[in-house]
């Protein structure tokens, strides 16, 4: 049998029966619901233990609340005020760290959240969730067990569907497919660190620091919900997930052809005042978790003119050479 030479003579070296294709279809998503399985399983075993990883974060921002309000009230006892750059000054060592002005605003939490800085002790506080209906944590563990299996079951799906597609490509296609099977994982994983390590433990923060306390005998604490924290979680995570796939997505409109890098620059202004809607959208009400999502979204933008634009070049040496030939 002779080699295949040309693009079309790949495709047709790969040609199959529908019957074929469907019985292969059949034995990917047999291995895709058996990873899946498996890995549900296995998150499922260890559902309390992911739980408590994600109260990571709820314990952070509480801490330094709780910090924050010690702080204002030994101020309030010695005369000295405490403020929102408290915990920059501090930092900077511009006032003592000790004493009647322990820093607990969000500089500090910052600092907390990338290792600078330990949790301080708060003795007697319990981070306390709740839920009100019996088998309400049971099913909030299914749900996280299911997103945990999706997350942990994506490298064996994302496998299957390229090698299932992989023989319909012709070879400069599969090339150019490979890499963005690569990076849209990585950009995902990036967008999720993002909510778990910052933006996250800025919601609650913020969240925390709306709760009336010790005024006029008047209560108004923060008491979340087990499935609500979890859905908080996933649908942040979720959306910076799909939001970091802003280079995957316009490289590819590029490869099409249906954008370009000159389209896109022009284009910035509206794309930056678009990105700071959504930052100002998805995030809560205050300027750090907003500029958090907004700068790496605009980054990646910038980033995804780039890609265009070698794209571009390649094309247009590859249509040089053609034509020299």
């Amino acid at each position: 049998m002779s080699e295949p030479h040309g693009p079309e003579d790949e495709i047709e070296a790969s040609r199959a029966p529908l019957l074929d294709h469907l019985i292969e279809l059949r034995q990917r998503l047999i291995r895709v619901l058996i990873a899946v399985t498996l890995a549900f399983i296995v998150c499922f075993a260890f559902a309390d233990d992911i739980y408590r990883l994600l109260l990571r974060p709820y314990e952070a921002a509480a801490s330094l609340l709780a910090v924050q309000k010690a702080a204002q009230a030994a101020a309030q006892t010695s005369g000295l005020k405490t403020g929102f750059f408290d915990g920059l000054l501090q930092a900077l060592h511009l006032i003592p760290s000790t004493g009647a002005r322990p820093g607990g605003g969000p500089f500090d939490l910052l600092l907390v959240l990338i290792g600078a800085k330990e949790i301080p002790a708060v003795q007697g506080q319990v981070l306390k969730l709740i839920y009100t209906e019996p088998l309400e944590f049971f099913f909030t563990k299914l749900k996280l067990a299911g997103f945990g299996a999706v997350v942990l079951a994506f490298p064996v799906l994302a496998s299957q569907v390229y090698g299932f597609v992989a023989p319909g490509l012709y070879k400069r296609e599969r090339r150019a497919f490979l890499p963005f099977l690569i990076a849209s994982p990585l950009l995902f994983t990036l967008g999720g660190a993002l909510v778990y390590f910052f933006i996250f433990p800025f919601v609650l923060w913020f969240s925390l620091s709306q709760q009336i306390t010790g005024t006029g005998g008047i209560s108004v604490e923060l008491l979340p919900k087990v499935s609500d924290y979890l859905t908080l979680v996933t649908t942040l995570l979720m959306a910076f997930g799909l939001c970091f796939q802003l280079p995957v997505v316009l490289t590819l409109l590029g490869m099409a052809g249906m954008v370009s890098s000159s389209v896109l620059r022009e284009f910035r202004r509206y794309a930056i005042v678009g990105i700071v809607v959504v930052a100002a959208v998805v995030t809560p009400p205050d300027p750090i978790s907003q500029l958090m999502l907004a700068v790496p979204i605009v980054l990646l933008y910038e980033i995804s003119i780039w890609c265009v634009r070698l794209i571009e070049m390649r094309n247009q040496k590859a249509e040089a050479e053609a034509s020299d030939a």
